[in-house]
């Protein structure tokens, strides 16, 4: 009884890859395993701050829609060639540390996509409005839900829709709409082909007048409404009027944050 003879091996007539193929493929799968390590990390950042599977899926999605962006940028910043520091800022005596500020990235604000939300924190709504300049060509209509109209270009203003946020009390001289009303007027505008921009700067008129948890769901809504139509809902918040686990709160409803 003879044995069982082994099957021959199968040659490859591919030349075996030479030092820079190597080099090349280890540098392409070790990026690809740090993206995958980047968006793995953010889904688990996301779901332990308590988003509902509908939440996470609007994030994902959103994510998804900017990936071209981000990989753009990354590109750039590798092409890019370094900055040589001059050797007289070698030379000088060390100065004393200047005071903290928050670190703003030094690019322009990108537009708002369709489908996404941004919220911006600011004590006046300035970096606001130049991204809701910088986003209003993508859309026929734009809906400004505020107690102060600001004042826009004129390519912007001819297609702005503005709802002014009013007060619950009866003998308040700020008659405006309330949430449920101008959801309904927010509602019908995002319905329409094209969608619409939404722009909020009313946060904390509504906290006040209409408790934050009536807020925290009306700004949930507009969100979700930008996801699902299309749209695109930009908001600023003045970070010092609210606690921090409120301010926490709010920013759990946007997915970019300018």
């Amino acid at each position: 009884m003879t044995e069982r003879e082994e099957p021959p091996a199968i040659r490859e007539d591919r030349p075996p890859p030479s030092g820079a193929d190597d080099e090349f493929a280890r540098g392409y799968s070790e990026g690809f395993g740090e993206g995958l390590r980047e968006a793995l990390r953010d889904v688990l950042q996301n779901a332990s701050r308590g988003h509902t599977a509908q939440e996470l899926r609007i994030l994902i999605e959103s994510r998804l829609a900017r990936i071209d962006e981000e990989v753009d940028l990354k590109r750039r910043s590798l092409v890019r060639p370094p900055r040589r520091p001059p050797w007289g800022s070698l030379l000088r005596p060390p100065q004393a540390p200047e005071a903290w500020t928050p670190l703003r990235s030094a690019l322009p604000l990108a537009p708002v996509l369709p489908g996404a939300s941004a919220l911006l924190r600011e004590e006046s709504p300035r970096r606001a409005l130049e991204l809701l300049e910088r986003s209003q060509s993508r859309f026929p209509s734009i809906v400004v839900v505020t107690t102060h109209p600001p004042t826009l270009s004129e390519e912007a203003s001819a297609k702005t829709i503005v709802l002014r946020a009013g007060s619950q009390s009866a003998d308040s001289e700020n008659t405006g709409l309330s949430p449920g009303e101008i959801s309904g007027r927010v509602r019908e505008v995002t319905s329409q082909r094209g969608g619409a921009l939404v722009y909020l700067d009313a946060v904390e008129f509504l906290a006040t007048e209409y408790t934050l948890d009536t807020t925290l769901r009306f700004v949930y809504w507009l969100c979700t409404q930008a996801t699902r139509t299309g749209s695109s809902f930009i908001a600023c918040v003045d970070p010092k009027a609210l606690d921090p686990k409120d301010l926490s709160r709010l920013q759990r409803a946007f997915n970019t944050f300018p």
